[in-house]
């Protein structure tokens, strides 16, 4: 087995038991918190749910189809799929979300890193404005964050504009990446923050603030 099969295999084992902690996360939601909004413009904690659905239920085929229907709007197409979604109630959601927690997904362009980063990521676009202190593993980040700085992930999942020029390094772990003038912070503000989440901007410090936040 290759280098590359194991770290394939590694990144759906993260996702699968993120997935099933998310899960039991919102099994315990009260029925307003549901509907609560999250750090996705428009995007309710019901929405957010049905989305991290999608890579299970929704084939390829159904997506391409949908599509066509946005004009190769992805962020449309998305958005769309989300909120039909979100028809299910929110006990059906989490009973789709805990069986298909093991499903191997891997999307066109973003590949299996893709759901990982979903799983790490919108657990706090929901956790942070029900000020829920919920948050990813501190390695699940770490695998994040490399990935994102690296050059090879997908413009799907990060701009890269963001953060050239820039030096990042964390506060809770040994992590640093880029040269330039530093961003400093936790592991979750950095991967939120490089993956446009404004809301963090304030925990962040460093003469490089100021231009990621432009």
């Amino acid at each position: 087995m290759s280098g590359d099969d194991v770290d394939t295999l590694d990144i759906h084992a993260r996702t699968g038991r993120n997935r099933r902690e998310i899960a039991d996360l919102l099994d315990g939601l009260a029925p307003d918190q549901w509907e609560a909004p999250t750090l996705c413009e428009g995007w309710t904690v019901r929405h957010l749910a049905a989305h991290l659905l999608q890579p299970m239920l929704v084939g390829f085929g159904r997506f391409f189809l949908a599509s066509i229907r946005h004009r190769g709007d992805t962020a449309a197409t998305v958005d769309h799929l989300a909120r039909r979604l979100a028809g299910r109630e929110p006990a059906e959601i989490v009973d789709l979300l805990g069986e298909h927690s093991g499903d191997h997904v891997d999307p066109p362009r973003v590949g299996p890193m893709g759901p990982f980063a979903e799983t790490c990521i919108h657990l706090r676009d929901l956790a942070r404005p029900l000020a829920l202190p919920v948050d990813a593993r501190r390695e699940d980040w770490l695998v994040l964050l490399d990935h994102l700085c690296s050059g090879e992930a997908a413009p799907g999942l990060v701009d890269r504009r963001r953060i050239e020029g820039l030096s990042l390094r964390a506060t809770d772990a040994d992590w640093q990446h880029g040269q330039g003038p530093e961003v400093v912070g936790t592991l979750e503000a950095l991967t939120m923050a490089v993956t446009g989440r404004r809301v963090v901007l304030p925990e962040l410090r460093g003469p490089g603030v100021e231009a990621l936040a432009s």
